[in-house]
């Protein structure tokens, strides 16, 4: 039995040495030790400095082409493609007009939308009790007249967390890392204090969310998550419209 099952292992070596070289090169790429239209190193280059087999090079550069991240020319070589996507496709800087901002909301609106879904099915009584300590300090926040930014992403963070799939999370901390801060320095811009309406709704889509989660009531979450997103869209299309309009 032990003699059949293992010829079986090696042909798992390859695709993870195969990443490395992926690895390896991606990060020359966007650190810019490989600046765009410039040659990756040879196949010769790559074997030396990783110690991997030629057809490992030849699959990780096969890789990297499918990603659109490097294109060979027939007798010159590999080389970076130029504007290379950073890692996702996501640029913090792109995030730079309204649109953008809505954009990523409606991005936000699909991920965090799964993402309450998931934690309503999967959250461990430790991540749910995480969650409620997230919204009752959120809503001290908001009754407190603070800023509640960071409130408010810690909430939507625990729930993410709660999904217990770890590349929902990270995505969704990347998300927040990276993009929440540029993005509220722009709808900072367009309007004053939010009314206290439009804090009194945002408290309660918050609650509903949390509610549904407690329950273990994944649809419910999903659409309470999905309402919250999709009003706070509606909310900053409306306060950038009204900005434009006071602008003529």
């Amino acid at each position: 039995m032990h003699m059949s099952l293992h010829p079986s292992t090696p042909p798992k070596r390859p695709p993870s040495r195969a990443q490395d070289v992926v690895t390896h090169i991606s990060r020359m790429i966007e650190d810019g030790r490989i600046k765009p239209g410039e040659r990756i190193p040879s196949e010769t280059e790559i074997i030396a400095a990783l110690g991997v087999s030629r057809s490992v090079v030849r699959e990780a550069v096969s890789h990297l082409q499918a990603a659109g991240m490097v294109e060979t020319f027939q007798g010159k070589g590999t080389f970076a493609v130029a504007g290379t996507p950073q890692r996702m496709g996501l640029d913090p800087d792109s995030v730079e007009t309204m649109h953008d901002v809505l954009a990523v909301l409606e991005l936000r609106i699909m991920l965090e939308a799964e993402s309450a879904g998931f934690a309503a099915a999967r959250a461990t009584e430790a991540q749910l009790a995480q969650i409620k300590a997230a919204l009752a300090n959120f809503l001290e926040t908001c009754h407190a007249g603070g800023d509640t930014a960071d409130a408010d992403t810690a909430l939507h963070l625990a729930i993410a967390q709660a999904s217990n799939n770890r590349y929902l999370d990270d995505t969704l901390k990347h998300l927040g890392r990276h993009f929440l801060p540029r993005t509220r320095l722009i709808t900072s811009k367009l309007s004053r204090d939010a009314p206290a309406v439009f804090l009194e709704r945002v408290m309660r889509e918050h609650e509903d969310i949390v509610n549904a989660i407690t329950r273990r009531d994944p649809e419910s979450a999903r659409a309470a998550m999905r309402t919250h997103l999709s009003n706070s869209r509606e909310r900053l299309r409306r306060a950038f419209e009204l900005n434009e309009a006071a602008g003529r």
